[in-house]
């Protein structure tokens, strides 16, 4: 017997729905963590307007986090690598509200 696995036995066949397909535009992201979850809220910052709204968000274990980041961190290299450098930048700090916040 063979200790080698069937190619098809790894396979993940992996559907989606037309909605997701279409996809959510951001331009600005949102990270929290607890000890258990990584919750990174996807936004959308509209000039001029005072309000933004979270248009999507993803919670994460921290395992899948850090996979996450891997492999995000090599596909902008591999973007990088064919395209140049990605240049950043960096807007001034946007004061954020999420709600009534507390007062001592």
């Amino acid at each position: 017997m063979s200790d080698k696995k069937d190619p098809k036995e790894k396979q993940l066949n992996i559907a989606i729905d037309e909605n997701v397909a279409d996809g959510v535009y951001s331009n600005l992201a949102i990270i929290n963590h607890s000890t258990s979850e990584f919750i990174v809220d996807f936004i959308t910052v509209m000039p001029g307007a005072p309000k933004a709204r979270v248009k999507s968000r993803v919670i994460l274990t921290p395992e899948h986090a850090k996979r996450f980041q891997k492999a995000l961190a090599e596909n902008i290299q591999r973007f990088e690598n064919v395209n140049g450098t990605i240049e950043t930048n960096e807007p001034p700090p946007i004061p954020l509200n999420f709600g009534p916040t507390g007062e001592a």
